[in-house]
């Protein structure tokens, strides 16, 4: 790991499309402003790991059928809903 130390204003670049600039400094807390491309994601620590572990549970086969069964039980239901409509279009 490269480890850096930039002063409040100060920036870093990674590759020629990356903007990495120190925006604010408050106590323990500093605020980062990232500049780039659209197509690059960015997320914070939590958020990723959070993104990753939802991946790795709907990869597992306990997730696939969990996943599996509430589409099925949704799809049902969206279906028996279809059926009386069509039923009460019919009786009016």
């Amino acid at each position: 790991m490269l480890v850096l130390t930039r002063r409040l204003g100060e920036s870093i670049w990674i590759n020629d499309d990356i903007r990495i600039v120190i925006q604010n400094i408050r106590g323990n807390q500093v605020r980062v402003g990232i500049a780039a491309p659209r197509e690059m994601v960015v997320h914070r620590e939590e958020i990723y790991q959070k993104i990753h572990q939802e991946n790795r549970e709907a990869m597992s086969p306990e997730g696939s059928v969990d996943s599996l069964g509430e589409l099925f039980h949704q799809m049902k239901a969206e279906k028996r809903e279809q059926k009386n409509d069509t039923e009460k279009g019919r009786s009016l």
